[in-house]
């Protein structure tokens, strides 16, 4: 299998570099008119890849709000996932998962191994037990050809106080994790390893000129994140930035030619 690297660079140049999330919470069933429930849960996530699977580089389904619906709502976050790959985009599976030792083993083979239907191409992770906690992750990741990606200094303003506070090293926790990242990707030479960095933030908080990989930015449209205000927050690095944007495009279906409207306007190419 190629590397996660190349597979989202071929599409990206194909397809441009929006990332659209899938978050079927209970707003977005409802306003696309059904009720709240598994029905509505399906509706809406495979008829995000029914009606974009074509245009979109990348789809990243938030996990948490299929769970909510127990084993039925994961099913269906796996036919999503398959309808996605199916129709030649990438999908980043937004879990968030971070745990130490046996337990980040077993994430990484639910959302990482080869055969398993929660495995999409890229997996979000935490990396607050430690850059070191997520080892099995990043070890299963280069195995099997799949990314990361790294939360780092994230759009919500609770982060700060963790993101930004500073060790004894000079470095803030964020730039920690940016420079871990970094020195993984190229010590693997796969650019696995990507971050999270919020596009709602006047400047992204920490040094990426030097990072090595796909950066992962959301909060484009309903948080307040712009396609225009990217260079000014990435500077050299906005050429590795994946913009995502959700409501701002989820909220325009049922209607297939306003969703792919939506997804044109915001496409970075």
């Amino acid at each position: 299998m190629s590397s996660y690297g190349e597979r989202l660079a071929a599409v990206t140049a194909e397809r441009g570099r929006l990332c659209v999330g899938i978050d079927p919470h209970r707003g977005v069933i409802e306003a696309w008119g059904h009720e709240y429930g598994l029905a509505g849960l399906e509706a809406v996530a495979r008829g995000m890849v029914d009606a974009l699977g074509d245009v979109v580089a990348v789809f990243k389904p938030q996990s948490a709000f299929f769970e909510a619906h127990g084993s039925a709502g994961v099913a269906v976050l796996e036919r999503t996932i398959a309808d996605a790959r199916a129709a030649g985009a990438l999908v980043i599976v937004d879990a968030k998962r971070g745990d130490i030792g046996s337990t980040m083993a077993a994430y990484a083979d639910a959302y990482l191994a080869d055969g398993s239907p929660l495995a999409g191409d890229a997996l979000t992770v935490s990396p607050y037990l430690g850059f070191g906690s997520l080892q099995p992750a990043l070890d299963l990741a280069h195995t099997t050809g799949r990314g990361l990606y790294v939360l780092a200094r994230t759009s919500n303003p609770e982060g700060a106080g963790v993101q930004t506070a500073v060790g004894e090293d000079g470095r803030s926790v964020a730039q920690g994790i940016v420079d871990a990242a970094t020195e993984a990707n190229a010590e693997s030479g796969q650019g696995a390893v990507g971050l999270v960095i919020g596009a709602t933030r006047e400047d992204a908080g920490c040094d990426v000129s030097r990072f090595n990989g796909s950066i992962l930015a959301p909060g484009i449209g309903a948080q307040g994140g712009t396609i225009q205000s990217l260079a000014e927050i990435f500077g050299p690095a906005t050429d590795r930035v994946l913009p995502s944007a959700s409501r701002e495009v989820l909220m325009r279906g049922p209607r297939r030619a306003e969703l792919r409207e939506a997804v044109a306007r915001l496409n970075l190419r």
